[in-house]
């Protein structure tokens, strides 16, 4: 196996992709920050508008992604692409 060096930029980037594919779909759901925050088990919308805002370097972990994927009806599949 080759070794890999991933750049803080590319990463950076990637949660970008991510966190704008959940507000884009959310939005298209009509999904308030709010109701994914607390649908997902948050007690605020702050972590959800820090994310999306790309704020504190903030990010998606796999269990929020896999909630996310189910409260919005979408495969997981498309918050990565």
């Amino acid at each position: 196996m080759n070794y890999i060096e991933f750049t803080d930029e590319e990463l950076k980037s990637f949660y970008r992709l991510i966190a704008n594919n959940v507000k884009k779909i959310r939005k298209e759901k009509k999904v308030s920050q709010l109701d994914l925050a607390l649908t997902i088990g948050h007690k605020s919308v702050s972590t959800i508008g820090k994310i999306e805002a790309g704020l504190e370097n903030k990010h998606y972990n796999l269990e929020q992604l896999y909630k996310i994927s189910k409260v919005l009806d979408i495969d997981i599949a498309k918050i990565i692409k």
